[in-house]
């Protein structure tokens, strides 16, 4: 139905199946109910059976998997046992380490430099034999370490190698594309975990300071994901959504 001076169109995903690992909060949860409301249909995956089932319900998704996206054979398992092709997977699994480098154990700092990157290419790895092209994989990482501060040696050093992994791997697994969200600070379940106390004090820092004068939202990080997803000369990029967070100190 249209009205006068407004012509409907087609949702840009319908048809589609998006694949959203760590999919039952946060970013995740919201590019899933994005991509629903652009037709796709939606398969969440997460640890917690529980709060999987709720999200699940709250966007209408195809179905669940519940498991812990850094066990390398449980990726596998989950790619090999989908009934058919997929078109996008995104990433949101996961979380940074800010712990000061030098405070660091060994086995510590291992993980804190590639568990993002190992975890990318496990769901690569896996995903390859799944992903009908022109689709994509969208993986997630992020700005606010990109410049040396004290404390941040691990997080920054991972930040800057993420990209170019993605990069690289867009020339692999050509034609399906591969594309890198580096986001700043979201206001999301994770980020409320990590900061405590100070998550209201940081989000009052933000509003005066980025030069958006707001906090960015799982929504918008979710609406850039969309766009990934559906514009196919996109490819082997890193995209920023942070407000400005990275060009103020």
């Amino acid at each position: 139905m249209t009205t006068a001076g407004v012509t409907a169109r087609e949702p840009e995903l319908a048809g589609q199946i998006v694949v959203l690992i760590g999919g039952s909060s946060g970013i995740g949860l919201e590019t899933a109910r994005k991509a629903g409301v652009e037709g796709a249909r939606v398969i969440l995956v997460g640890r917690n059976p529980e709060r999987l089932a709720q999200a699940a319900l709250d966007v209408g998704a195809q179905s669940t998997a519940a498991f812990d996206a850094s066990d390398p054979s449980s990726i596998q398992s989950f790619f090999q046992d989908l009934p058919g092709l997929v078109d996008h997977v995104m990433v949101t699994a996961g979380a940074p380490l800010y712990v000061p480098p030098l405070a660091m154990a060994p086995e510590e700092a291992r993980h804190g430099l590639s568990d993002h990157m190992v975890l990318a290419l496990n769901v690569a790895r896996a995903a390859a034999s799944k992903v009908r092209p022109p689709g994509s994989l969208v993986f997630r990482g992020g700005t606010g370490a990109r410049r040396p501060r004290v404390g941040l040696g691990i997080a920054s050093a991972a930040t800057v190698a993420f990209p170019t992994l993605i990069a690289n791997l867009a020339l692999e697994l050509a034609p399906i594309r591969v594309n890198l969200i580096a986001a700043g600070f979201v206001d999301t379940p994770l980020s409320a975990a990590i900061l405590g106390d100070d998550l209201d004090k940081r989000r009052a820092e933000l509003r005066t300071t980025l030069p958006i004068r707001r906090v960015v939202e799982p929504g918008d990080v979710a609406a850039l994901a969309v766009h990934i997803m559906t514009n196919t000369a996109l490819t082997g990029a890193t995209y920023d959504i942070d407000g400005g967070q990275q060009f103020v100190s």
